[in-house]
């Protein structure tokens, strides 16, 4: 089991009186810090407002933030948990994703997900459609984005949206293309949708209980499509700071449960990581005890 680190941003408040630059500095600090003690990627979420409440505090947007990171790290992956597919237009995202996978050396990955947090879809001007809707939207941005990123033109018309005849050039690093990983809870739409078109299907929040009722069904939506369920990989985004979303037992041994059931790898936003690096050090330390993998870059 690989673990990854978000890294912080402000969403959740941690910079919240912070000065911009400061802030900034911090993030490419942790994101540095990460590399260093071979975590395997870093992660960023896809929001403009802070939670749970809109405030008038710092959210770094995640496109041009991943971009900058990938040109100050050398090895860790990079990636959206998870990008909303209606944020930007899906052919965009496909190639300023191919872009970033060129620049960051081949070390991008491509979440995606519906969206869900309204006050910032109506505050920037994208309604806020009912769920289906969003589902018929990332359905179409799955399709979109896997055409864009493959070999030739895109032509694909949508519900919601559609490309034709479209040029991406250059394609990613990445054959046959950036990983595409799928997140979202929803077992009848949101893990079809995993497997007719993602690399990973990310749990958002399951504990290990949770997570054991889940694998059957998701290796059953892709026995539904004849896809080997061992080729979708299955990992979990933890909320350490939700404990009726995330846990009840000791972070060592929640990762440990994780990692048994087989999980491929886990990511989380460590409580105070925007003012210690300690707590990054003691999650690496967790992470080893644990059995998970951890890539510390061989010394001179």
């Amino acid at each position: 089991m690989k673990v990854g680190v978000i890294v912080p941003q402000g969403w959740t408040g941690e910079y919240d009186g912070w000065e911009p630059s400061k802030a900034w500095d911090r993030t490419v600090q942790v994101g540095r810090k990460a590399e260093e003690l071979g975590f395997e990627s870093i992660w960023l979420f896809d929001h403009f407002h802070t939670v749970p409440e809109p405030t008038d505090e710092i959210t770094f947007e995640s496109c041009t933030s991943l971009t900058a990171l990938a040109a100050l790290t050398t090895r860790v992956r990079i990636g959206h948990i998870v990008a909303c597919a209606w944020y930007r237009n899906p052919a965009l995202l496909a190639k300023m994703i191919s872009t970033m996978d060129v620049l960051s050396g081949g070390r991008m990955e491509l979440g995606l997900g519906a969206g869900w947090k309204e006050d910032e879809w109506r505050a920037y001007g994208y309604g806020y459609p009912e769920t289906r809707v969003r589902l018929e939207g990332l359905h179409d941005a799955l399709e979109i984005v896997s055409r864009m990123m493959g070999p030739g033109h895109a032509t694909y018309e949508g519900k919601h949206f559609s490309v034709r005849d479209a040029i991406n050039v250059p394609k990613p690093l990445q054959k046959p293309h950036v990983p595409i990983m799928v997140g979202g809870n929803g077992p009848n739409v949101t893990w079809r949708l995993a497997a007719k078109y993602a690399h990973e299907l990310n749990l958002d929040g399951m504990k290990p209980s949770e997570v054991r009722d889940a694998l059957p069904v998701i290796r059953q939506r892709c026995e539904e499509i004849d896809r080997d369920p061992e080729t979708l990989r299955v990992s979990v985004h933890i909320w350490l700071e939700d404990r009726p979303r995330s846990r009840g037992e000791a972070l060592g041994k929640l990762l440990a449960s994780y990692r048994e059931l087989g999980v491929s790898r886990v990511m989380t936003l460590l409580p105070g990581i925007e003012r210690s690096d300690g707590v990054l050090e003691d999650f690496a330390e967790q992470s080893e005890r644990a059995g998970a993998e951890l890539r510390v870059p061989a010394t001179a």
